[in-house]
């Protein structure tokens, strides 16, 4: 057997076991899942008048607030989602499952391949909720065409893949499932502070640069860019350089790792 159709059934076999762990155990994919819906209907609901009256200038409009809001929730819900990639990786760790495969004849990356596609694919049938919900409570974007619905899609699968390779290198390095929830805490704190609830022009000054220079900021502006018709300008080769940096970085940092000698 081919070194290529051997890395293929083995992370085959590695993404089924992950899909049927996450089956088996709903309860932290739902616990991650509802902060972002919850939000959601928070700030729709309970702030979005006065918030869209804050940023419209004086007039109060709920819908208009709705459009504002759900490109950043929608990357804040990726955020939220993955953690559960970095406390599985934990869990195997910790259990010594991954130091049991080094001793197998398996493809040696394919337990990795098989948290990060399986990750990939939870976390984007968690957007597709989200997006129902959000489309329930009244989200529209009549303006986009197929060409900027397609290049969100690619934009928010990239954002995915990003954020779930940092979040297998953080289970990585931790020693605990705590631990790993704990260090992957900055994935939902980050989008808090960017400008997924407000602009960040209408933050205190000393406040701007840390939500101006983080990667959800750009990613939400391109997104919302291409939902809504918002001008983008430089933020979507920011946004890209940023998911292509991280993507480097978690890959590296987790297969380093990986590979490693245990102690």
């Amino acid at each position: 057997m081919s070194t290529l159709s051997l890395a293929v059934r083995d992370s085959s076999t590695m993404l089924r076991r992950n899909l049927l762990h996450a089956r088996r155990y709903p309860s932290m994919t739902l616990n991650l899942l509802l902060t972002p819906i919850m939000l959601l209907l928070l700030f729709v609901y309970i702030f979005g008048d006065v918030m869209s009256a804050g940023i419209g200038g004086g007039d109060a409009n709920r819908s208009d607030y709705i459009a504002y809001v759900v490109p950043g929730l929608l990357l804040m819900t990726i955020g939220s989602t993955v953690i559960g990639a970095a406390i599985s990786v934990a869990m195997d760790m910790t259990e010594g499952l991954i130091a049991r495969f080094r001793t197998m004849a398996v493809y040696r990356g394919s337990l990795l391949i098989g948290h990060v596609v399986g990750s990939v694919l939870q976390v984007l049938a968690s957007l597709v909720l989200v997006g129902a919900v959000a489309v329930a409570i009244g989200f529209r974007t009549t303006d986009a065409t197929p060409l900027e619905w397609l290049a969100a899609f690619g934009l928010i699968t990239l954002f995915v893949l990003t954020l779930t390779w940092v979040a297998v290198g953080m289970g990585m390095a931790s020693p605990t499932p705590e631990a790993a929830s704990n260090m992957a805490m900055p994935l939902i704190l980050l989008p808090l502070i960017s400008s997924a609830f407000i602009p960040a022009d209408m933050m205190p000054g000393w406040f701007q640069p840390i939500a101006e220079y983080q990667p959800f900021t750009p990613a939400t502006e391109t997104l919302r860019g291409l939902l809504l018709g918002t001008e983008i300008g430089n933020d979507g080769w920011i946004a890209l350089a940023w998911c292509v940096g991280l993507t480097v970085l978690g890959y590296r940092w987790s297969t380093a790792l990986f590979n490693r000698d245990p102690k």
